[in-house]
Parts: C-alpha cells; sequence; structure tokens
C-alpha cells in the first residue's frame, strides 16, 4: 500500500518541528450543484524547521507521531518569495528625509 503524498500551503510554523499545511479541494453541492470550496488542514513534522509560512510543499503519510500529526515534510515543491526582507535602497530613505525633514522613524511629528 502506498503512502498519501499532499501538496498544500503552509499556513503556520510557530511549533517547534511542526507546520500546518493547508489544502483547498472543489466539490459539487448534491442539491445546488454549485461547486463548494473545501480547506483541511494537517499538520506535519518538519524536522530541520526549514519551511516558513506561504511555502508550497509536499507531505507524506507516516505512522502517528502525536495525537494530531501524521504526516512528514517530503519536500519543498516552492518557497514564498514573500518571506524574504526587501531592504529599501538608501536614496528612497534620504529622499524621504529631506520631504519630511530630520529622522525618519514612522512616528507622527506634532
Amino acid at each position: 500500500m502506498s503512502k498519501k503524498i499532499i501538496t498544500g500551503k503552509v499556513v503556520s510554523n510557530a511549533m517547534d518541528k511542526t507546520i500546518t499545511v493547508e489544502t483547498d479541494r472543489l466539490t459539487k453541492h448534491p442539491k445546488y450543484h454549485k461547486f463548494v470550496r473545501k480547506t483541511r488542514r494537517y499538520h506535519a513534522h518538519d524536522e530541520n524547521n526549514e519551511c516558513e509560512i506561504g511555502d508550497i510543499v509536499e507531505i507524506e503519510e507516516s505512522r502517528k507521531l502525536s495525537k494530531t500529526k501524521a504526516f512528514v515534510l517530503k519536500r519543498i515543491v516552492r518557497k514564498n518569495i514573500l518571506s524574504e526582507e526587501v531592504e529599501t535602497p538608501d536614496s528612497v530613505e534620504e529622499e524621504l528625509k529631506e520631504a519630511f525633514g530630520g529622522e525618519v522613524d514612522g512616528t507622527t511629528r506634532e
């Protein structure tokens, strides 16, 4: 018997060595014949804590590792490009200082 492999998006990595993966599927409503989106969340074991929120991952079925965890991270399909910090160029910071005068720290002046 082969193990299930599920592809989904990481929605939480707050727990140590555990990620929460969310999958979507479309089902047809039996009476109204409208397609309804259903989501399911799985807890998976991430041994090296390498996943970030927003990553697309494949998880593989395994033995029960805890009360709610029965999957293991197989591979990261695609890293979330938004998880990397974006640095603002120095020229933009200088323009803001000139426009508002003095320090730019995100607070409002009175």
